[in-house]
């Protein structure tokens, strides 16, 4: 018996002996390395802006948010100046012992190693026991910042900076032991509240709390604290803008949380969870998700997408004019398009300046980074080109009661044979006006008066008013046989209503850095040079007033005020389009199928037509009605036949027609 005690005794006195030293030898190297790191650690200012990238706000019409691009990042804020709520929240959901441990918590690390393990998972998979200490030197990479030279990309950077082993672990801890030794517990909580992703593109409880809620760190109440400090665990997944009612679930937990430790009474936290936190208008409205990506890619890249500033954008957007856009979408599509359909369709306002002020590029209008088939789908116009053909034929002198013969008509065309265009109908109607030809969109006459005045005029004309896409060499070209965007094609008609000035879009009015006064950039469009003369706009206003007074595009008649537009139909109803305007807004919409299936039973007099007037309902209420600027018929009241499409009457040399000359080598 004796000799098994003495047995015990020598070899706990030899694990002792190993024991002690093996751990006094970890305590110095612990020391030193934290030593070193300490002496590593820059001061906290240094430390709370942590984004590779700046951010990108952009603003509406009447100066509010509507949009958030990259990086957000509202400002720096401290434990102290945030609200309490908001800083009782965190430390309660986060790390409970935050104020009593030095940086690691030996029993929050056993209790998640206990729970890794009965969950049947490996002792650091899952549940990691971190501090905010330790969280905080994770979201500092341990002290190694991002080089380009070393990373293929940030991705991968971030990456590796949130992989997890034993090793990493050791290092996190040594890390969190000098931050400790370092900084105040306060402003460790700082270093936290400011880098921290919080879903949504913002980074830090100050951008959060605007992007949610439209108001400072300092202001959120119990509710709202309790949400942001719940989007820490998952901040893509419980962000409000995702899903607002499992963020107010997980909210109601954080709450439970700091009413158990005391930051809460229970009176407290059943008013808090009886008016839960909702979304700012603006964040709720996700307004205008088409056009930011729009405004993003049309100013220069190193000042929005990969830009390192924090910028401000003011842009073109009326949100009563979006919204009015998504409703009109949405309500012809759910009452008028079979259920199951694939049919996609596309919306643009603007001003007669190329001010675009909504715009809905598909039927999914809450989405961010979307194909937008408003600026990139480039398809068929059809007989939405015809206005820009009688365009040229006004502006050379030609009147609307011009005549031109609807018949048979064919030509050669050298390399695809015998060509001849049929009216949509299938009929001829013999002698028809310029204004009646535009009015029932006959196309016979519409590539007689194409050829009459010439191509090349043509195609300078339409291109003049802003059709930049290739446009068709033959005759096919009056009956909309090229390609333009439901963006370029609005435009162009922005063009015919402010009287024949050509137009470039525009959304953005200026840019600025983050606490500059002057813009770096001014906006990016707006009226152009003339294209054909006021007179010649006014004539071609009125016949496009007869097309949706009587014509094709009689669907699109608004009760209250007169509109003016053109109906587009291409071959095999591939694309449906219509395009008009009143006196203050001119809008475009396109319908088709993104694989170019043809249309069942839709024409742009059709859907189209449905849509724009839905829209326009909504743009214009509470406006008092205008007069178009129109030719009135007392102003020119020719007799039906007076003119004759083969010798145009001669017009003073102006726009376009200076233009042709000048192409064709003519003096002066």
């Amino acid at each position: 018996m004796g000799t098994l005690r003495r047995l015990f005794e020598w070899m706990l006195r030899l694990v002792w002996g190993f024991g002690w030293r093996i751990t006094a030898i970890v305590v110095v190297m612990v020391g030193l390395a934290t030593a070193y790191v300490y002496t590593t650690l820059p001061p906290v200012s240094e430390l709370l802006d942590g984004r590779a990238r700046g951010s990108v706000t952009m603003l509406d019409a009447e100066g509010e948010v509507f949009a958030w691009r990259g990086d957000q990042f509202g400002g720096v804020v401290t434990a102290n100046t945030v609200s309490p709520h908001l800083k009782n929240a965190v430390v309660a959901t986060e790390d409970k012992r935050f104020y009593m441990h030095p940086g690691i918590d030996p029993i929050g690390i056993a209790s998640a190693i206990r729970i890794n393990l009965s969950e049947g998972r490996g002792p650091l998979s899952g549940h990691g026991g971190s501090t905010i200490t330790q969280q905080t030197a994770k979201l500092l990479c341990l002290g190694v910042e991002y080089d380009k030279a070393e990373w293929d990309s940030e991705a991968e950077y971030v990456a590796d900076c949130r992989r997890t082993s034993l090793w990493r672990k050791v290092k996190e801890a040594v890390f969190a032991l000098a931050m400790e030794a370092k900084y105040s517990k306060d402003q460790i909580l700082s270093i936290y509240l400011n880098r921290a992703y919080m879903g949504g593109g913002a980074y830090g409880a100050e951008a959060a709390a605007q992007r949610y809620f439209g108001k400072h760190a300092a202001e959120v109440d119990a509710a709202e604290g309790a949400m942001l400090a719940g989007l820490l665990t998952a901040p893509s997944t419980l962000a409000p803008t995702n899903n607002l009612e499992r963020s107010q679930a997980r909210a109601a937990t954080v709450l439970r949380l700091m009413t158990e430790q005391g930051y809460l009474t229970k009176a407290q936290a059943r008013q808090a969870r009886s008016d839960p936190a909702t979304l700012s208008e603006a964040a709720e409205a996700r307004a205008g998700g088409y056009f930011a990506d729009w405004v993003m890619a049309s100013g220069p890249e190193f000042f929005t997408r990969d830009t390192t500033e924090d910028v401000i954008i003011s842009t073109t957007l009326d949100r009563r004019i979006q919204s009015a856009a998504e409703d009109a979408m949405k309500t012809v599509f759910e009452d008028k398009v079979r259920e199951g359909s694939k049919a996609q369709a596309a919306i643009v306002v603007m001003s007669a300046d190329g001010a675009v002020r909504a715009m809905v590029g598909g039927r999914k209008t809450k989405v961010t980074g979307a194909f937008n088939r408003a600026t990139m789908a480039k398809r068929q116009t059809g007989s939405a080109f015809k206005p820009f053909v009688y365009a040229t034929a006004l502006e050379l002198g030609y009147t609307h009661n011009a005549t031109v013969v609807d018949e048979p008509y064919c030509q050669d065309i050298p390399g695809s044979g015998r060509w001849c265009p049929e009216n949509y109908t299938g009929k001829h109607y013999g002698r028809v006006t310029l204004a009646e030809a535009l009015r029932n969109s006959l196309n016979i006459p519409a590539v007689k008066v194409s050829e009459s005045v010439g191509r090349e005029l043509v195609r300078k004309v339409a291109s003049e008013f802003g059709i930049e896409s290739d446009l068709a060499d033959g005759p096919a070209l009056a009956l909309g046989a090229s390609e333009s965007t439901l963006l370029e094609m609005t435009g162009a008609y922005a063009g015919i209503l402010n009287g024949g000035s050509s137009v470039t879009p525009y959304g953005l009015v200026d840019l600025r850095l983050q606490g500059d006064d002057e813009p770096v950039m001014g906006a990016t469009g707006g009226i152009g040079e003339r294209v054909i003369r006021e007179p010649a706009a006014r004539e071609l206003i009125y016949m496009m007033h007869k097309v949706v007074a009587g014509g094709t595009g009689k669907r699109a008649r608004l009760p209250d005020r007169e509109a003016a537009g053109k109906t587009g139909t291409t071959q095999a109803a591939r694309d449906a389009w219509f395009l008009g305007f009143t006196a203050d807004y001119v809008a475009g919409v396109w319908m088709g199928y993104d694989d170019n299936t043809p249309l069942e039973g839709v024409t742009g007099g059709g859907l189209p037509a449905e849509i724009w007037r839905e829209t326009m309902l909504g743009v214009h209420e509470g406006l008092p009605p205008r007069p178009l600027p129109m030719l009135r018929p007392s102003e020119r009241d020719a007799p039906r036949g007076n003119q004759r499409l083969r010798q145009p009457e001669r017009a003073p040399e102006n726009g376009v027609e200076r233009l042709l000359r000048n192409l064709l080598g003519g003096g002066n």
